[in-house]
């Protein structure tokens, strides 16, 4: 076996501080601190308090990369004089509730953790404004210092609809094998090159008698669950989500696809899994019971937390294998942050500053590697940070081969058309989960439960 996969890049470079201030009265050091604070903000060219005086509020999930980007809220503040209202809305909530929000045109929230599989039915209903003029308007942006390209590209695609783009990524993900590099090694395993590499693989380290089982994936019902993980296997299997212009989610590359997520589910995970979501398959790995699964790369964080992990320290991560069509099909998804286009013209212009605040790159390294709390984001939205020593060093330790597999992933495996970007995306979702769902409990053939589902589809896009 060719262990160079193995090998964890080290990265030595360290930070120097400075205890100046401390020696400072009172008042001069905190004006000399805020002047630190914000300095890297006022070399943008643009006036930031031209909306001074507005309150917005934003909705954002419960989870530790928001909560470090509203620790850092009081800098905005400062730097804007745009009051700053957040609102915690869990993940299963914020999309009914921002739907809710933008049908009845209150604009009670100035923008929003997005979803991309929403924008195609935002855009159809003029609910969000294109960014583009914002991005353009040298009054409100300075392209120079925001530099917008070197936002992740393919999460940048994800928000585009019509060639506009309609929201700025925040956060986001893509997906990756995840391994228990100690059973690979001593079977003298190498991370999968394609699905069939995989279940070899998960057959090698099977031993549900000791209480380890091969592999697992999302058997949640879900379009944000099941289908998350299915849409890969559909494009990688060739699928066409809108072969001729019409949306089909059946055929023989779906069936070929859901028959492989079925019987890689059946022969080697637990019977439970059937019901898991990420976070139950994370737990699983952590505890040691659970050898490989294919998730987003941020779960990376949990399999790491020290007071609950048995694995630490023998993990590794490798790319998407390969389907049949020859490709890796990552995600690439994210949440964004898109402008209520029911807001007065003064407000859009507050929501910009706050998403051309959060999105640029000294709040990405604030939020990430130069935060001071104990969570460290690895969904940062800019590929120099990737490449950057200080943040490579922060997430190298959550084992090995994250950084190399993740940036690799977001470079050259990813694919616009991983879902289907329709209006009517929500209600095709549930429908695709609920026969993924079918199928993997043996209610159903993968033919019998995706006819079905296309059934649903054809009347929703009628």
């Amino acid at each position: 076996m060719d262990n160079r996969f193995f090998n964890r890049r080290s990265v030595l470079r360290g930070m120097a501080g400075s205890t100046a201030l401390l020696a400072m009265p009172g008042l001069a050091r905190r004006a000399m601190a805020q002047g630190a604070e914000l300095g890297p903000y006022q070399q943008a060219k643009i006036d930031w308090r031209q909306a001074e005086g507005e309150t917005i509020t934003v909705a954002v999930i419960p989870a530790a990369y928001f909560e470090n980007l509203i620790t850092l809220a009081p800098q905005f503040e400062e730097l804007t004089g745009v009051k700053l209202r957040f609102e915690k809305v869990p993940p299963a909530q914020i999309r009914q509730k921002a739907v809710l929000d933008l049908t009845s045109g209150t604009g009670t929230y100035a923008t929003h953790a997005a979803d991309p599989m929403y924008y195609a039915l935002y855009q159809a209903n003029g609910w969000v404004d294109p960014l583009d003029d914002y991005l353009n308007d040298a009054s409100l942006t300075d392209k120079d210092w925001f530099r917008p390209d070197d936002i992740v590209p393919a999460w940048t695609a994800a928000n585009t609809i019509d060639g506009k783009l309609y929201g700025i990524p925040y956060d986001g993900e893509v997906t990756l094998q995840v391994l228990r590099k100690d059973l690979y090694e001593a079977k003298g395993l190498a991370p999968a090159e394609d699905l069939d590499g995989f279940v070899a693989n998960a057959k090698a380290v099977h031993d549900p008698d000791n209480r380890i089982w091969g592999t697992a994936l999302r058997g949640l019902a879900g379009a944000g669950q099941n289908v998350y993980i299915y849409s890969s296997l559909f494009r990688a299997f060739g699928g066409d989500w809108l072969p001729g212009g019409n949306l089909t989610v059946n055929g023989p590359e779906a069936e070929a696809a859901l028959g492989w997520y079925v019987q890689t589910m059946k022969d080697y995970a637990p019977a439970a899994a059937q019901g898991w979501n990420w976070p139950d398959i994370a737990d699983a790995f952590s505890q040691g019971t659970v050898a490989s699964y294919i998730d987003a790369h941020s779960s990376a964080s949990v399999i790491n937390t020290p007071d609950k992990s048995q694995v630490i320290g023998k993990i590794a991560y490798a790319r998407w294998p390969k389907g049949p069509s020859g490709k890796r099909v990552s995600s690439i998804w994210n949440w964004g942050f898109p402008i209520n286009a029911k807001l007065s013209d003064k407000a859009k212009t507050a929501t910009w500053l706050f998403i051309q605040w959060a999105a640029s790159p000294e709040t990405q390294a604030r939020t990430s590697y130069l935060f001071s709390g104990p969570t460290k984001r690895s969904g940062v939205n800019r590929l120099s940070l990737w490449e950057q020593p200080e943040y490579v060093q922060t997430v190298s330790g959550f084992g090995d081969n994250f950084v190399e597999a993740t940036l690799t992933a977001l470079k050259e495996d990813t694919d616009v058309d991983w879902r289907p970007r329709v209006p009517q995306w929500p209600g095709i979702g549930d429908a695709v989960a609920t026969a993924i769902a079918s199928a993997l409990a043996g209610q159903a053939t993968p033919k019998a439960a995706l006819d079905a589902a296309q059934a649903q589809v054809t009347k929703m896009m009628q």
